[in-house]
């Protein structure tokens, strides 16, 4: 009985208002597995790609992915046997830096230098 205690059920809320979840975790598991199950389960073609992308939030605070559940619980306001409900941010997509400066130049050379009076 005592390992069906340690269970942790997760939930995860997207930016969007829906949840993956909820799913039970072992203590041990690591913030990286979580997210890396985040990435497979995405409802949405435009995803995120790698857990570098993911970032996971739990009672206001960024989990490092190196951190196990058991590390980054936070035991204020939690009821035994709830769903604790992590909040899933992503990295907004860099540009490519090669990329942008030819397209930073076009439009500059497209840009209308009209007054109207």
């Amino acid at each position: 009985m005592a390992g069906e205690e340690d269970i942790i059920e997760l939930k995860f809320r997207l930016a969007d208002g829906t949840d993956i979840g909820p799913n039970k975790y072992s203590p041990a598991t690591t913030v990286a597995t979580l997210k890396e199950k985040i990435i497979a389960q995405w409802p949405k073609e435009n995803g995120p790609k790698t857990v570098n992308d993911v970032k996971l939030i739990n009672a206001g605070k960024i989990l490092e992915n190196n951190w196990t559940l058991a590390e980054s619980r936070m035991p204020v306001g939690e009821l035994p046997g709830g769903v604790i409900t992590m909040h899933v941010v992503l990295r907004p997509p860099m540009p490519d830096k090669n990329r942008e400066k030819p397209q930073k130049d076009s439009t500059k050379k497209t840009r209308c230098s009209c007054s109207i009076l």
